[in-house]
């Protein structure tokens, strides 16, 4: 995906965004940080496709009619009567799934986020953080290529970061480029393997927190013995992690992934593999618009 010299404005306005150039690659995860009324959440709509630039191009996911993009707003209304069940399964026959698919995978994404209440829950009955879970759900319901998350962290329990964590970086291990927004750097630079700022309506590079040389980060798959494990996400370098039956799986930057497996080994883990992940070819683009279903926010 890239953004080439993209302003924004309303009108005749003041100027939301300024020049704005961004280069997004399969299993990139970029982090834009930014204060309240910087402009991030225009930006984030401009990448899904929502919203059109006033000035430069964007081209890349959205803009093809085959691509997938996942979208979650910073804020999530979610009033209706529906269930979340019933309103996730509607999202999903939109985007192409057959009826029974689309309601076995809102399960899963809904029993992985630990949705409180349980599907048949009412939407409008749902508090901030469990409203935050069905709009996650939503965004992953098909494997996107673009994932947008506009302060997705926002009102989610402890529990939920973790699974949101795995879910970005399960996204970029699939191919799928990964852009969110949020005012911590600490958030930023733990998850994302690049960010950047905007203020002032220009988005600037932050090369202190970028990755590495631009390679994908590494996998590394161990088991072990279980209660020996370190604070795996509390270890430099450390993107994401995933259990998957006995195996850990650790998303690493690689400059620090010989101190991951060095500590690995030191508490008694194996090491089942070790794996860099290769860039899939960029999609096609095509003049014709995506549609994305996304819930309805207001820009800023």
């Amino acid at each position: 995906m890239h953004c080439e010299a993209v302003g924004k404005r309303y009108g005749r306005g003041p100027w939301i965004l300024r020049d704005v150039d961004l280069r997004l690659a399969p299993g990139d995860v970029l982090a834009v940080l930014g204060a309240n009324g910087s402009g991030k959440s225009t930006l984030l709509r401009i990448l899904a496709g929502l919203t059109r630039p006033t000035t430069g191009r964007r081209t890349g996911p959205a803009t093809t009619r085959r691509a997938a993009v996942g979208y979650v707003p910073d804020r999530f209304t979610a009033h209706e009567r529906l269930t979340t069940t019933a309103y996730l399964t509607h999202l999903g026959r939109i985007r192409g799934l057959p009826t029974a698919a689309a309601r076995r995978r809102a399960g899963q994404l809904l029993d992985r986020l630990a949705l409180v209440g349980g599907p048949d829950a009412a939407l409008r009955t749902l508090s901030k953080g469990n409203a935050q879970k069905v709009a996650l759900a939503q965004a992953l319901l098909v494997p996107p290529d673009l994932l947008v998350l506009d302060e997705p962290w926002s009102g989610l329990d402890a529990s939920a970061h973790a699974v949101l964590a795995e879910l970005i970086a399960e996204t970029a291990a699939g191919g799928g480029a990964v852009v969110f927004t949020d005012h911590r750097e600490a958030v930023a630079e733990a998850h994302a393997t690049a960010v950047r700022e905007i203020a002032d309506g220009r988005v600037t590079r932050r090369a202190d927190a970028d990755r590495g040389d631009g390679a994908p980060p590494a996998e590394i798959v161990l088991t072990g013995p279980g209660p020996d494990a370190p604070d795996w996400q509390a270890l430099p370098g450390v993107l994401a992690l995933t259990r998957r039956g006995p195996e850990l799986h650790l998303r690493v930057d690689q400059a620090h992934a010989d101190a991951v497996l060095l500590t690995a080994l030191r508490h008694r883990w194996s090491v089942r593999a070790v794996t860099r992940p290769a860039p899939l070819p960029a999609p096609a683009t095509a003049a014709a618009p995506a549609s994305v279903a996304a819930p309805r926010t207001a820009d800023r």
